[in-house]
């Protein structure tokens, strides 16, 4: 029963449906971030993602 919930990535709305939505016909998507470890080792990346779409924000 673990992420049973999923999210439109157009409309928004909340469905159960796994692979499209109901609505509106585009892709969902898990809602919810996922876990975070204190043994991350993806963590290192996603500061510098992180980081790399802050900058480009800055520039625009």
């Amino acid at each position: 029963m673990v992420n049973l919930l999923r999210r439109c990535t157009k409309c928004g709305q909340y469905t159960l449906e796994k692979e499209k939505c109901p609505k509106c016909g585009a892709p969902v998507r898990i809602p919810h971030p996922p876990k975070l470890s204190v043994n991350d080792r993806f963590r290192p990346y996603r500061r510098r993602l992180r980081e790399m779409v802050a900058n480009e924000k800055d520039h625009d």
